[in-house]
């Protein structure tokens, strides 16, 4: 049977696997009476929620007697680490662009790793039917995208298609024909991507996809480069240079059919497979026969931009909500996530009780951190920290980013304030469709850490902000931090709603009445730039004195709701975020006020 392996780029929530859903149904890997899950590919319950692909994932496909393997990649550049190795293992493209808001930056961020690869694409201008499509724009900057990315005429020369992902069709042009189906799409990727390159010699295999299973342990995805395997043969495990981790047998070989693994008797040169049975090999090594002495050679990957410091929970409230709270079974945890995200260094900190994570950005880590809370954990998290560099000239280097906001016009001059304050640099402005603009900025990736939701306020919601690493450059200066301080609880108990009413001329509440706190927990927001230690278990004083309107119930305003990511960009460096299966609490790094008046004065004096 003939073969061809295809990855499919898009930006977050562009129809990736929607497309690939439809993909499945319409070359009869479902039953006609099925029940089909929507969006089968986002396995992750927080895949699901968010509505974006983390983990990269293999399905397989058969039409007119060849079997298509697709991989549907992230399109967030903070899982860009699962984007780079996925190109090598496939030998073309389909780039699925919105016809309305055209490339975005993680769009270009796949793309020009995917063209660096050699690979030829074709587009298609997914979701057609949108009332605000602008098709023959989005093909010029689709052109003008690919020719900044340097890619050579062939690759220019790229095949177009229209249609909808969601109603199940393409078609040449943008018009739906009366036989609408993704007929032309299967055809176009049989015509235009090549058959697998196969190299000669004994079986040799790059890792790719790592994962966990707990019946078959360690389980690695990669495309064979050249040879065959077979379940029981003994291989071995090379590093990038050259030297062997480990020797063992293949105790199981699984191929992609649908949505399904099945175990198959022979993995051969350029099918995906996966394979069981080693305890050490892990992404980009090269899984071969024992006869071979040469690595193949592998994508290196980005560095991790973000790093943040994962504490035990040392609270008064420790242990009440969750059941793994230990140093020894988070350090466990982060490691066999450390196995499986080659984009995270994990780090032990000089620190008691504490551990470095470093990541490509806050979402990943945010990812995390939901992750392990949902499994039970308990634990304290710092604001993200930007990973710095020094340069030849001994210069200190930070991450810059290359932003893109599309806003309406209105808002476009407090959105390029904000910016500026942030120490952005405006690189380009073009109008974007109706009355909305298009900013592009050149960003420290710190001054925009905590920016997301300062955005939303100010253009009343109607912003969107994309971002992606750009480069290292010289430091550029101190930016100005949060403007508020904080109201923090100065003994521990529980909230009462008539002390917090009387607490609200000194600015919202970051909790609701009845809300277990302790000393040293942030219970508000101070419309001041101090912080301020408040009593809010004052209850109301009762005497035998009656008066018209003195026992009117309290009208409290509807606390500000921190979540996960709002909370971490929101903390400064002397706070942590206490997260628990059930609560999010922020809090100041010393609990006691003597201690953090000690703090503050060594602090000053540095």
């Amino acid at each position: 049977m003939a073969l061809r392996n295809i990855a499919i780029i898009a930006h977050v929530d562009h129809g990736k696997t929607t497309l690939v859903d439809e993909l499945l149904k319409q070359s009869g890997v479902y039953r006609d009476n099925e029940r089909v899950e929507e969006r089968a590919l986002d396995s992750g319950d927080i895949e699901k929620e968010r509505g974006i692909t983390i983990l990269a994932k293999a399905t397989s496909v058969t039409w007119q007697d060849t079997r298509i393997n697709i991989v549907d990649t992230p399109g967030h550049a903070d899982f860009g680490g699962e984007v780079e190795r996925i190109l090598n293992m496939v030998d073309g493209a389909i780039v699925l662009v919105d016809a309305a808001e055209g490339p975005m930056p993680q769009t270009k961020f796949v793309v020009g790793k995917a063209l660096k690869v050699g690979l030829r694409p074709i587009v298609a201008v997914n979701k057609i039917d949108r009332p605000d499509a602008r098709p023959d724009e989005v093909i010029n900057e689709v052109f003008d995208l690919f020719a900044a990315l340097d890619a050579d005429d062939e690759q220019l020369d790229f095949p177009i298609l229209y249609g909808s992902g969601r109603d199940g069709w393409m078609a040449a042009g943008p018009d739906k024909p009366s036989d609408a189906s993704l007929a032309p799409l299967f055809d176009l990727v049989l015509d235009h991507v090549p058959e697998p390159s196969v190299g000669d010699g004994p079986f040799r295999m790059i890792g790719t996809i790592l994962e966990a299973n707990p019946f078959l342990g360690r389980i690695i995805t990669g495309r064979i480069h050249s040879g065959s395997v077979k379940p029981n043969q003994t291989i071995k495990v090379m590093d990038g240079d050259g030297k062997t981790l480990e020797t063992g047998r293949v105790s199981k070989i699984l191929a992609f059919r649908g949505l399904e693994r099945q175990p198959i008797d022979e993995g051969r040169a350029g099918d995906i497979v996966a394979i069981a049975g080693l305890s050490k090999g892990t992404v980009a090594d090269t899984f071969c026969d024992p006869s071979v002495t040469e690595p193949l050679p592998a994508q290196p990957i980005d560095p991790p931009t973000v790093t943040m410091s994962f504490i035990v929970n040392d609270s008064p409230l420790a242990g009440t909500e969750g059941d793994k709270v230990t140093s020894r079974v988070i350090r466990d945890r982060l490691m066999k996530e450390a196995e499986g995200n080659v984009a995270l260094r994990i780090e032990d900190s000089e620190q008691k009780d504490a551990f470095h994570v470093s990541g490509r950005g806050e979402l990943q880590l945010a990812v995390l951190i939901e992750t392990m809370r949902r499994e039970g954990f308990e634990l304290a998290v710092s604001r993200p920290r930007v990973v710095m560099q020094t340069g030849e000239d001994g210069a200190t280097l930070e991450p810059i980013e290359e932003v893109v906001i599309d806003v309406d016009e209105e808002h476009s001059g407090a959105v390029v304030q904000k910016m500026s304050e942030r120490k952005g640099e405006m690189i380009e402005l073009k109008p974007s469709g109706g009355d909305r603009v298009r900013l592009v900025f050149h960003a420290p990736t710190r001054g925009l850490i905590g920016y997301q939701s300062e955005l939303l306020t100010d253009t009343k919601g109607t912003a969107i902000m994309n971002r992606l690493f750009h480069e290292y450059a010289p430091f550029k200066g101190a930016i100005a931090g949060r403007n508020n301080g904080v109201l923090i609880a100065n003994e521990p108990g529980e909230a009462v709603a008539y002390a917090l009413f009387n607490l609200e001329d000194r600015g919202p509440m970051v909790i609701d009445p009845g809300v277990k706190v302790y000393q040293g927990m942030i219970v508000g927001i101070h419309t001041r730039d101090n912080d301020l230690e408040v009593n809010v278990l004052k209850g109301k004083k009762l005497t035998n004195v009656r008066a018209a309107g003195k026992d009117d119930a309290v009208k409290l305003t509807p606390p500000v709701r921190m979540t996960l990511e709002r909370a971490l960009s929101w903390i400064q460096d002397d706070e942590l975020v206490e997260v628990t299966p059930k609560s999010i609490r922020l809090r100041k790094l010393y609990l006691d006020p003597h201690e953090r008046k000690r703090f503050e004065k060594t602090r000053a004096s540095a």
